[in-house]
């Protein structure tokens, strides 16, 4: 089934993909800070995301990875 319409498997895909870009923006901030708007700048949105709030963002990642493993 598509992640589009499973919640479960989308918000796994979120955040999955606010980690992804706040790592890439930490090691290479050039690459997501040259487009800030349009449909590229979604990435450099997730990279903000992920910086500011990433205790919450932590916590997100560690509750679906014990509901990936051991609720589903």
């Amino acid at each position: 089934m598509s992640a589009l319409f499973n919640f479960q498997s989308l918000l796994s895909v979120v955040l999955l993909m606010i980690c992804t870009c706040t790592y890439i923006r930490s090691f290479a901030p050039s690459l997501l800070d040259r487009q800030k708007t349009g449909p590229v700048g979604t990435f450099w949105k997730m990279a903000r995301i992920g910086e500011r709030k990433s205790p919450w963002v932590a916590a997100a990642c560690v509750l679906m990875a014990v509901n990936v493993l051991f609720f589903s």
